[in-house]
C-alpha cells in the first residue's frame, strides 16, 4: 500500500491511497473463515460451508468492506506518524462503488483540513489586564452577620421576625370564614411554617407583627406557587388530594422560633474556620476578609480568561483556515444540512475553533500536564463545596478524600473534571508566564467591566 500526500494550499491536504490485492486479501480470507465458523447459514452446519461457497455468497461485500477498512487505518496512520493536525475527520473525495470484478488494485482521495501552524508567544511581552475586587469593610460586616446567623441559636420568640419558623396548628376555612369540620376537612395539629421561603411574598406579609396566640389567615397554595411537594408537606397530605387545596387556611400560632446570632468567641471562630486557626476578633475579621478575596478572585480569573483571549485572538485571531472542507465535514456529519446553512454554522464556530487552536499551542508552550494528584485536589474542591452548602465548613481530609474519589469513579462526571482541570491549571500557568497589568477596582466597577466582555 502507498499514501503520498499534496498540499492544495497551506492548511488543506489530499491524499492518495494505493492499494493491491496483496494489501487486503489475507484479511479477505480471515473474515470469510470467521463468517463459516460463526454464522448460521441456511444449507449447510456451523463451520462447514467450503471456503468456495463463502466467496460466493459474501466475497464482493467481505473484500469491499476490507479495502474500504485498510484503507482508513492507512490514512489514520499516516495522520498519526507525519503528526498532523487534523481539523474534522478526513474525507473521501468520491464515494463510489468498487469495480472488484475488473479489477484488484484501487486508488483513493482523501481531503485532510489541517489546523494552521501559529507560533504563539506566551512570555512577559504579552500583556493582559487582571482585576482584583476590593474587599471592603462592609463585605466583611455582611459575611460575619451570615456566619453568625448560620452559627447561631434557634430560641422561642414572642414576635414574628423575618426569619423566623412558625409552629401551631393549621385548620382549613369554609368560604365564609369559619373552621371546616368533619371527615374531609384537612387539621394540622402541629404544624410548622417558614415564611421566609413562601413563594409569595403578600402571603408572608400577613405574619408581619404576630405574636405568639395570634390567628393567621393565609392561602397555602399561593404561598407554596402550587408547588404539590410543598403543599403537600405543609398540610401532612397525600399528593394526590392537593388539588383540592384551593381556598384559605387559619393558623394559630403556639410558638415562634427566632434565630440569635452567635456570639464572637473561641467556639465561634472555631465553628467557622476549624481549631486553632483564629483566637481574636481582629484575626477573625482578617481570615473573613481572606476568605471573602479568596471567593472573589474566581471572577476575576473568569474576566481574566475571557480578556487573554481577546489579547491573543486579536493578535493570532486572522489565520487562514480550511474554511471549505470544514463546511464540506459539517454537511457530511448531517444530510440535511444545505450549503447555506452549513456557511452559517461555520461562521458560529469559527471564533472559538480559532481560539481552541490558540489554546491548543499555549498549553504546548507552557507544557501543561494533567496528573492523577490535580484531578484529586480538584475533585476534593468539588467536595468540600457541597459540604458548605449545608452548612459543614470543617469536614476532615479523609472523609472529603473519600468523596472526592467517589466522585472520580463516577464515569459521567471524571472527563469533565478533567477538562476543567486542564483549563485552570492552563491559566494559571499562563498567569506566571505573561504580565498581567493588575488593577483593584470596587465590585460595582467589577462588574460594569464583566458586563461590557
Amino acid at each position: 500500500m502507498n499514501v503520498t500526500s499534496t498540499n492544495t494550499d497551506p492548511v488543506s491536504m489530499r491524499l492518495t491511497v494505493s492499494v493491491v490485492e496483496s494489501d487486503y486479501k489475507d484479511k479477505v480470507k480471515e473474515d470469510l473463515k470467521k463468517i463459516g465458523r460463526t454464522h448460521q447459514i441456511p444449507g449447510f452446519r456451523k463451520g462447514h460451508i467450503s471456503t468456495k461457497d463463502l466467496e460466493r455468497r459474501f466475497g464482493k461485500q467481505v473484500t469491499s468492506d476490507v479495502i474500504n477498512q485498510v484503507v482508513y487505518e492507512a490514512v489514520m496512520k499516516y495522520i498519526q506518524d507525519n503528526k498532523l493536525n487534523v481539523l474534522g475527520q478526513p474525507m473521501p473525495v468520491e464515494v463510489k462503488e468498487l469495480d472488484l470484478k475488473n479489477s484488484t488494485e484501487f486508488t483513493f482521495e482523501y481531503d485532510l483540513a489541517v489546523a494552521p501552524e501559529l507560533d504563539v508567544e506566551v512570555d512577559k511581552n504579552v500583556h493582559v489586564p487582571y482585576y482584583n475586587i476590593e474587599v471592603t469593610d462592609a463585605m466583611v460586616d455582611e459575611q460575619d452577620k451570615s456566619f453568625r446567623k448560620r452559627f447561631g441559636a434557634q430560641v422561642p420568640g414572642e414576635e414574628f421576625e423575618p426569619d423566623a419558623l412558625v409552629k401551631g396548628s393549621i385548620m382549613q376555612l369554609n368560604d365564609d370564614g369559619s373552621v371546616k369540620e368533619g371527615d374531609g376537612a384537612i387539621q394540622v395539629v402541629s404544624g410548622i411554617l417558614a415564611p421566609m421561603y413562601f413563594t409569595d411574598k403578600e402571603e408572608a406579609a400577613k405574619f408581619e407583627g404576630k405574636k405568639v396566640g395570634d390567628k393567621v389567615v393565609f392561602n397555602p397554595r399561593k404561598a407554596t406557587g402550587g408547588n404539590v411537594t410543598e403543599l403537600s408537606s405543609m398540610l401532612n397530605i397525600d399528593k394526590a388530594r392537593v388539588e383540592e387545596v384551593q381556598g384559605d387556611f387559619e393558623m394559630a400560632i403556639s410558638e415562634i422560633i427566632v434565630v440569635r446570632p452567635a456570639e464572637l468567641g473561641e467556639e465561634f471562630y472555631t465553628n467557622v474556620f476549624g481549631k486553632d486557626k483564629v483566637h481574636n476578633e481582629e484575626e477573625y475579621r482578617a481570615a473573613v476578609k481572606d476568605l471573602i478575596a479568596s471567593e472573589l478572585a474566581g471572577n476575576s480569573d473568569m474576566i481574566f480568561r475571557w480578556s487573554a483571549r481577546k489579547v491573543y485572538t486579536d493578535k493570532y485571531g486572522d489565520m487562514q483556515l480550511p474554511a471549505e472542507l470544514l463546511k464540506k465535514w459539517l454537511m457530511s456529519r448531517n444530510d440535511q444540512l444545505t450549503e447555506e446553512k452549513a456557511a452559517e454554522e461555520f461562521a458560529k464556530m469559527e471564533p472559538d475553533l480559532k481560539w481552541q487552536l490558540i489554546l491548543d499551542r499555549i498549553v504546548e508552550k507552557l507544557g501543561v500536564k494533567v496528573e492523577k494528584d490535580d484531578m484529586l485536589q480538584f475533585a476534593k474542591g468539588l467536595a468540600a463545596r457541597q459540604f458548605e452548602q449545608y452548612g459543614m465548613l470543617n469536614i476532615d481530609d479523609e472523609t472529603i478524600t473519600k468523596y472526592a474519589e467517589n466522585i472520580l469513579a463516577d464515569k459521567n462526571y471524571v472527563g469533565r473534571i478533567g477538562e476543567q482541570v486542564s483549563e485552570v491549571k492552563t491559566f494559571q500557568a499562563l498567569k506566571q508566564a505573561i504580565t498581567l497589568d493588575e488593577e483593584t477596582v470596587s465590585l460595582d466597577r467589577f462588574k460594569e467591566i464583566a458586563s461590557n466582555i
